[in-house]
């Protein structure tokens, strides 16, 4: 199997698969809070927030690359800082991660915002007033209800991920092997004569894997669906 694509390139897949899962994995509680923040709370500064959000949606990618350079590079205000404690970002794999993360953040939000929105607010205080802690009643009324939305916006998440190439290409270049993911790959492959052949298996492999996390979505939803009803 190895034959079919150059070591390097099945590296950059498994690079891929790395990144996309810490960075779903990683966003999934604040995206989580985030999405609950803007469906239920009204306070200063909501409209803000639900911009910020939404604004890797608008921004080129490239600016947010470029954007997460300048603040997490190794001189940043908040890259510098954290160099000095051992924790870079910039030109490694977590700073693709992070870069992933961002740029999936707002359709993650949107589908968890989604489905908290679509549960009725007075099976949440109805819990409350019986005594239950607002974590608790998330916990154990909520977060049941909106589970399927959950999952749906983490796997929307990871798919995102896998694709992501402008802000990661920018904020931590194309190292193979370091930080060259599967979209990255496949650019360095069309710029080599010959490259052709290699850049479109990874495409058949970045379609297979990115229908692969849309169906595995669909399936686990409608399991959870099914089993929060009580069919």
């Amino acid at each position: 199997m190895t034959g079919w694509l150059p070591p390097e390139a099945w590296s950059a897949v498994a690079l891929s698969l790395k990144v996309s899962l810490w960075a779903t994995l990683c966003s999934l509680p604040l995206g989580v809070f985030t999405a609950y923040a803007l469906a239920r709370w009204r306070f200063p500064g909501r409209g803000l927030v639900n911009g910020l959000v939404h604004l890797p949606l608008i921004l080129p990618p490239v600016v947010t690359g470029y954007i997460l350079l300048l603040s997490m590079g190794p001189q940043g205000p908040l890259g510098g800082p954290l160099a000095q404690i051992g924790v870079v970002f910039a030109f490694r794999w977590t700073g693709a991660a992070l870069a992933a993360g961002i740029m999936a953040f707002p359709l993650m939000v949107r589908a968890i915002r989604l489905s908290i929105e679509a549960v009725d607010p007075k099976l949440e205080q109805a819990a409350a007033t019986l005594g239950a802690p607002r974590l608790w009643v998330f916990a154990s009324v909520t977060l049941p209800m909106i589970l399927p939305g959950v999952i749906a916006g983490a796997i929307l998440a990871f798919a995102k991920a896998m694709g992501e190439f402008g802000a990661t290409i920018t904020f931590v270049s194309n190292i193979p092997g370091q930080t060259q993911t599967l979209p990255s790959a496949i650019y360095a492959f069309l710029q080599v004569p010959g490259g052709e052949a290699a850049a479109v298996k990874l495409v058949l492999v970045s379609v297979a894997v990115a229908m692969g996390a849309l169906l595995l979505s669909e399936v686990i939803g409608r399991r959870v669906a099914r089993r929060v009803a009580g069919i």
